[in-house]
C-alpha cells in the first residue's frame, strides 16, 4: 500500500492523505481554505510504500498533475519496469513522459546483486572474452577486467539492493 499526503500551497488550508484514485479525486476538489477559498494547488508527497515505489517516484517526480499516473504505474509496472525507469531516468538521464513512453522504451542493461569485479568474473565464466584455457584463468586480472568494464558501465544500490547497469 502507497500512501500519498496532498499538501496545499494555501497555509490556511489543511491537506490530506490518499492511497487511491478515488480519494484523491474526491477530496482535491473539496479542500477550501479558512476563508471558504477553493483551493487549486497542492504538493504532493511519497509517505509511505515499498523502497522500490519510493525510489521510481524520487526517479519521476510526483506532482499534481502526475499523481495519477504515478499511482496507476505503481499498481499496473513489474519490479523489473520500474528499476528499468529507475536506472534509465535517475541515473542516465532519460527523461519519462506517462503520455509518450512506456516503461520497456529504455535500451538499459541491468545486472542484479553484482560489483564490476563479480561482473568482470561472470563475463569471463561466460564466455564473453573467448575461451581462456583453465590453466590460465587463475592468472586473469579480475580487478583490471573490472576496470576496463567501467569504462562501459556502473554501479549503483536501490532499494537496498546493489546492480550494474549500462545505458545504450
Amino acid at each position: 500500500m502507497t500512501i500519498f499526503y496532498a499538501q496545499p500551497y494555501d497555509i490556511s488550508a489543511t491537506g490530506f492523505y490518499f492511497e487511491d484514485s478515488e480519494v484523491y479525486k474526491a477530496k482535491i476538489e473539496s479542500i477550501v481554505n479558512d476563508y471558504g477559498d477553493e483551493v487549486e494547488e497542492f504538493e504532493i508527497q511519497f509517505i509511505d510504500g515499498s523502497s522500490l515505489d519510493c525510489e521510481l517516484v524520487k526517479a519521476i517526480g510526483v506532482h499534481q498533475g502526475s499523481v495519477l499516473d504515478i499511482m496507476e504505474a505503481l499498481d499496473d509496472w513489474d519490479d523489473n519496469q520500474k528499476l528499468n525507469v529507475i536506472i534509465a531516468v535517475g541515473e542516465c538521464g532519460y527523461d519519462f513522459d506517462f503520455k509518450t513512453n512506456n516503461p520497456d522504451d529504455f535500451e538499459v542493461d541491468i545486472y542484479h546483486d553484482m560489483d564490476m569485479k563479480d561482473m568482470a568474473q561472470s563475463f569471463v565464466d561466460d564466455g564473453l572474452f573467448g575461451d581462456i584455457p583453465a590453466s590460465i584463468i587463475n592468472y586473469l586480472d579480475m580487478d583490471a577486467i573490472a576496470r576496463d568494464l567501467s569504462c562501459d558501465y556502473s554501479e549503483t544500490t536501490i532499494a537496498g539492493e546493489r546492480y550494474v547497469y549500462r545505458c545504450a
